[in-house]
Parts: structure tokens; C-alpha cells; sequence
């Protein structure tokens, strides 16, 4: 935490032989204008990474370009006017994973040499969504490289996830069929083998509403460092999970599905670097554009 401080303020320090001039030698603008984005990213592994070499402790790694959020969640800015800018948070995620194995045919002759055994396929689907949108209002202030910002963005975050498995031999009441897929081998209620035919997650929803105030330093043109404090409150709700097992008790075959539980949360408090889905990093970088 030290060399991060340190680290800010040799950064800082550097700065101010530009003193409070908001143009470079160059000609170029420090600060937003009207019509620009604006793209935030994590501060934090490039200040490790400067802290470390600093230290010369000899564990720098390359520094990574990281989300705010936790959850992948890509924030930027469009600058309406020159002290104020939309503030928007946008993940669009769709993805499925296919899958197959061949396995032995139950109840299949032993086969004669050099034949090879009967075999059949299993086969497996997995997909899910996640779903983010965020949106708000900054008003900015300040007359030189240090800006201050105040405003208010709400959001909204959806999710869902599903496994389906297809299995090649047909469940028998010899218990014929549970041999497939090991690990999505278990026991129904009553303790009978049975294996797995759809495990479905329950579907997330996710609100947030806040209000937020911080500021950040332009080090270079249209480059900057900041941070920000938030209170608001957070609604989220999580459906129950089910899996629909297929099993045999020895004289008949049969299905059962099995729920989980269903969670729910409210909260209303403040917040460091929050965002509307998940932590941000202790300090941003902010490129302008």
C-alpha cells in the first residue's frame, strides 16, 4: 500500500513541472471536451508494477489491462458537454460448450477377436447468459488537472445457466445405464443410482440504484488517475436451482426433479470504487478519446 501511495505521488510530483497549464507543450487538451469517450480500466496492476520496480523486490510481473467490475462488465463515458458526461456499463454475454464420449453399448455381446466392442455416444450441452447494462449522469468541476465529479447511475443484471446430458444406453431396471458419465453419477432420494439429465442454475436479476462523488488527476493529455466513493442500494435475486435425475428402483424407471434453494438480498449502504456489478479496483486509469 505504501509503494502505491509513493508510486501516486512520484506520478503526481512529475506532473506539476507542466504546473497548472491544461494544454501540453504540444498543443494538446489535459482535460475532456464535448464529444469525447472515455474507456476506465484498473489502476491497480500498473501501480503494483511501478511500486515493485521502485522497490527492485525482484516479483514485477507485466501489468494487465483489467475490468472494473468483477464480472467483465465494460464502463466508459460520452462527454455531452465539457463538465458533463454519460456514464455507461454494458456485458452482453451468450456461450455454450458441446461435448461427447463414446462409451461401451450395455448388455452388448462380449466381441470376438479382432473385433472391437459395440460402443455408443453420450453426448452434453452447456450455456448460459449474463446480462449487464448500467447508466448514469456525471457533473464535473474544477479549474486545473485535478477534477472532481459527482452524479447518479442505476443498473440492472441478468443471468442464467443450464447442463443437458444425452446418454447412448437407456436406463434399465437392472441399473443398466448408470455407468455413463462418471462424474454425473449420483443417488435419487430414496438412495437408488441415477444419473443426471438437465442441471439448470437459477436465473439471476440483479438492480442497483446510487449516487457517487470522486475525483482524478490528468497526468497526461486526455490520461487520468482518480477514484470514487458511492452510496446507494442493491437488489438482487437468485431462483432456485434444479436437477432432473433419472433413476430405477429395480422394477420401474422413473424421473425425479430436485430444487434448490432461491436467495434474495437488499442492501442499502456506501461504497469504495463500486460500481453497479461488483468492486471496482482501489484506483482507475481513465483514457479519453
Amino acid at each position: 500500500m505504501k509503494k502505491s501511495f509513493l508510486t501516486v505521488a512520484v506520478i503526481l510530483g512529475a506532473s506539476t513541472l507542466f504546473a497548472q497549464d491544461l494544454k501540453s507543450k504540444k498543443g494538446e487538451a489535459y482535460l475532456p471536451e464535448a464529444g469525447d469517450y472515455a474507456i476506465g480500466i484498473d489502476a491497480a496492476p500498473f501501480l503494483t508494477y511501478i511500486g515493485n520496480f521502485i522497490g527492485g523486490n525482484g516479483l514485477n510481473t507485466a501489468p494487465s489491462w483489467n475490468f472494473l467490475t468483477t464480472n467483465q462488465t465494460i464502463t466508459g463515458k460520452y462527454f455531452k458537454e465539457d463538465d458533463l458526461a454519460y456514464r455507461i456499463g454494458l456485458r452482453i454475454g451468450f456461450g455454450s460448450t458441446k461435448g461427447s464420449a463414446t462409451v461401451g453399448q450395455d448388455l452388448a455381446a462380449a466381441p470376438i477377436y479382432p473385433a472391437l466392442p459395440l460402443t455408443v455416444v453420450d453426448s452434453w450441452k452447456s450455456g448460459g447468459t449474463n446480462i449487464g447494462l448500467s447508466g448514469g449522469l456525471e457533473w464535473r468541476r474544477g479549474k486545473g488537472r485535478l477534477q472532481g465529479f459527482y452524479g447518479a447511475e442505476l443498473g440492472i443484471a441478468f443471468g442464467t445457466s443450464k447442463t443437458t446430458y444425452e446418454y447412448g444406453n437407456a436406463m434399465t431396471i437392472t441399473g443398466a445405464g448408470t455407468t455413463d458419465f462418471g462424474s454425473n453419477i449420483t443417488t435419487d432420494t430414496y438412495g437408488n443410482g441415477a444419473r443426471i439429465n438437465e442441471d439448470k442454475g437459477g436465473s439471476t436479476v440483479a438492480f442497483g440504484l446510487r449516487g457517487f462523488i470522486g475525483a482524478e488527476y490528468f497526468v497526461l493529455p486526455k490520461l487520468s488517475i482518480g477514484g470514487e466513493f458511492g452510496w446507494g442500494l442493491g437488489i438482487a435475486s437468485v431462483g432456485a436451482s434444479s436437477t432432473t435425475l433419472e433413476s430405477t428402483d429395480g422394477v420401474s424407471v422413473g424421473s425425479q426433479v430436485i430444487e434448490g434453494t432461491k436467495v434474495s438480498s437488499f442492501g442499502i449502504d456506501s461504497d469504495i470504487n463500486n460500481t453497479l456489478f461488483g468492486a471496482a479496483g482501489s484506483l482507475r486509469i481513465a483514457f479519453h478519446f
